[in-house]
């Protein structure tokens, strides 16, 4: 893969929006259907240009007119906000407070800098594949309760370019909740509690939350690949009292003297949970207390941390999708939930990489033909590229959002029938 250079981005963000942006699926996404007059002109983007100028509250007519403007700016990074009640590019005109956010999709920003208490491998913004997993589990975690749980239908989860994941929840009728409710959501979905400060900062207490074991039921599944083996948490002294300091004290003193004798963390870890779960069966025939430091341990370790003001707001801005990354180059990509465990972040495409393989393909001389118009050049284009199945699989979404539209005005037109 074709190495990344910042400084070349001036070179290649033009090539990128007029070759390779795909402006079709991303106008159809934002429009949902032309579901009520002037959604798209009423939603705010912002756009990061060249030297970190930040210009907010733009607002564009249509998808075309957002199209040229882009491929005019070629901005650094795209951030998408609200529907506001009034065009935001014409929001100094508006009487102050008449102005305000009205829908937005439901979103959730995972980083990877908010697990750096748990992980041994990386911290900051650095990531690799053993941590990448945490991503994983959280997207595995989240979306099985956003649809079992919540009822949500369409959900667009894409890699943030650099250490994280975003989802956008789009359904019609979540796109018009209010903070509170969306805070409802995430609160609902939040396990891991308590700053820097806080040792223990998952607590469980009978009777367990259907949403819990569930989530427990996901980390299990990677924990021991993860967390005993590529983090290795029960691997020293030091790793494995920071992992008692999570468990009953009338339970560590025979761990702590225990551990010693076993050889790894795998062991350690079978001894530790045998014990958590004969308490649980003792307790099941009303002996003693039931004990659940096994799970607390894998949600604390594992368990997807969000960031509450990101949902909540519905003014909050979050990075769009196809956006580039202006540190690492790497495409925004949309996820396939589906193939969720191959997704590899390091293989996801640079802006050098999509560039190469286009001049490899042949230059523009060659590629154009008097017949072809500019949206068939640009579908042949993304085509020739690596960022060909991540444009597939946002096509797919887009097309299951408005496949999900045309069967709900069918099933209106049918109930009106009836009457």
């Amino acid at each position: 893969m074709a190495p990344f250079e910042p400084a070349a981005l001036p070179e290649l963000l033009p090539v990128f929006y007029r070759r390779l942006f795909p402006h079709g699926a991303y106008g159809r996404w934002l429009g949902y259907g032309g579901v009520e007059k002037n959604y798209f002109q009423l939603r705010e983007f912002s756009f990061t240009l060249r030297d970190d100028v930040y210009v907010r509250f733009q607002s564009f007519g249509s998808p075309q007119e957002l199209e040229k403007e882009l491929q005019r700016t070629n901005p650094y990074k795209i951030d998408i906000g609200a529907v506001y009640s009034h065009r935001p590019n014409q929001h100094n005109t508006v009487h102050l407070g008449a102005f305000q956010p009205v829908e937005k999709e439901l979103v959730f920003d995972i980083d990877m800098t908010d697990y750096d208490d748990v992980r041994t491998c990386c911290s900051s913004a650095d990531i690799c594949s053993k941590c990448w997993t945490l991503m994983t589990i959280a997207v595995r975690v989240i979306d099985r309760a956003l649809v079992e749980d919540l009822g949500m239908k369409h959900r667009l989860w894409v890699y943030s370019g650099r250490r994280g994941v975003h989802c956008w929840v789009c359904d019609d009728a979540v796109r018009k909740w209010s903070p509170a409710l969306r805070a409802a959501a995430v609160e609902y979905l939040s396990l891991v509690k308590g700053g820097a400060e806080t040792v223990k900062k998952v607590n469980l207490s009978e009777p367990v939350h259907p949403f819990i074991r569930r989530s427990v039921s996901v980390v299990e599944k990677y924990f021991e690949a993860y967390a005993l083996q590529g983090q290795d948490i029960l691997g020293s002294p030091e790793r494995w009292d920071k992992v008692l300091a999570l468990v009953p004290e009338e339970h560590r003193e025979l761990l702590q003297s225990e551990f010693p004798k076993k050889r790894d963390s795998v062991q350690r870890w079978e001894l530790l949970k045998g014990r958590m779960e004969r308490t649980r069966r003792l307790a099941s025939s009303g002996k003693g207390t039931a004990c659940y430091a096994d799970w607390e341990v894998m949600l604390q370790y594992c368990f997807p941390r969000l960031d509450i003001n990101v949902s909540k707001g519905i003014g909050h801005l979050l990075k769009s999708p196809f956006s580039v990354h202006p540190k690492t180059g790497r495409i925004s990509v949309p996820l396939d939930v589906q193939r969720l465990d191959d997704f590899d972040p390091f293989a996801v495409p640079t802006i050098s990489s999509l560039c190469q393989e286009l001049d490899a393909a042949g230059d523009d001389a060659e590629q154009e033909d008097g017949e072809e118009t500019e949206p068939k050049r640009r579908m042949r284009d993304y085509r020739r590229t690596q960022l060909a199945p991540y444009v597939k699989a946002f096509e797919q979404f887009v097309e299951e959002m408005e496949r999900g539209r045309r069967m709900e005005r069918l099933r209106r037109s049918d109930l009106q029938g009836e009457f």
